[in-house]
């Protein structure tokens, strides 16, 4: 290299002027400081501003979702709300006693909800009720079956109701008398179980119950007590009227000749002697109580 050479390269170098790596290539340089900078307010604030449309994206997203989800449940409170209710089937509990074990929960006023509650399982655990199937007859309509348990009559044992069933089962234990049920006095027994037979000496006596039952049903009449003496004959109470039925021969007769004979008997004391009666004659006294 002559001196021409390294001066003016010299000089080329002095100028702070990079030399390039090839003709066909160019860089832009830029120092550290002002890089860095570029990058936090150009890349950070984009970063952001996309963050910021994000949430206000979701966040509208979930009002939206909100907004529906509220009007929907609006309209199944308002369209499926119960206004009318028909109950079948009950006769110890009042037909408003068993809405309100229903419908007495929350929304316990809306069909939909009642359908989808009792679908294929009744109302359960409740004394006296096998079962209550609840049909939803319309939005606004629903109807309650309800299917009680066979009930003959009951004891009193420990200060309680003890109800029993046609075969002598006691199905319910209560605090509280329920009209419409005898209670069966004259039969001994020891100790009553739950869900277990009554432990009395003879059980035909259970038969005549139910026989005895089912002909006063039949005859409109309801007894307040049944009581069965020593050998097995009937007496029936009604308030202050007591009629001796006698053995279990020519019971439907007997009632329904007592049938005719209560209405004129009203505000007396006193008893009725059916023993011989056979359904003809005039077999039948009436003696007043002293």
């Amino acid at each position: 290299m002559d001196r021409k050479t390294a001066k003016k390269k010299s000089s080329r170098m002095g100028t702070g002027v990079l030399p390039t790596a090839s003709a066909g290539r160019r860089f832009r340089v830029i120092s550290g400081a002002r890089g860095s900078s570029y990058t936090k307010r150009g890349g950070l604030e984009s970063l952001q501003r996309r963050s910021g449309r994000r949430k206000l994206i979701f966040l509208a997203a979930l009002v939206g979702a909100v907004s529906v989800l509220a009007a929907a449940l609006l309209f199944v409170l308002q369209y499926f709300h119960v206004e009318n209710i028909y109950v079948e089937g009950n006769l110890h509990y009042t037909s408003d006693e068993i809405i309100q074990m229903v419908t007495g929960e929350r929304l316990g006023d809306n069909s939909l909800y009642l359908s989808l509650k009792y679908r294929d399982r009744g109302v359960q655990n409740i004394p006296f009720i096998q079962t209550m199937d609840v049909d939803v007859l319309s939005p606004d309509t629903i109807r309650i079956i309800v299917y009680e348990k066979s009930v003959a009559g009951y004891v009193k044992y420990l200060d309680r109701y003890m109800y029993f069933d046609r075969d002598g089962i006691v199905v319910e234990a209560s605090e509280a008398k329920t009209e419409g049920i005898p209670e069966i006095t004259g039969i001994d027994f020891n100790q009553v179980v739950l869900y277990e037979a009554l432990p009395v000496e003879d059980q035909d006596v259970f038969r005549q119950i139910l026989s005895i039952t089912q002909i006063l049903s039949k005859y409109n009449l309801s007894a307040d007590k049944i009581y069965f003496d020593d050998s097995g004959e009937m007496t029936l109470y009604f308030g202050d009227i007591r009629a001796r039925l006698g053995s279990d021969e020519n019971t439907e007769e007997k009632v329904a000749r007592l049938q005719q004979l209560l209405p004129n008997a009203e505000g007396k004391k006193g008893v009725f002697r059916l023993e011989n009666y056979s359904g003809s004659g005039e077999n039948v006294s009436f003696e007043l109580d002293d």
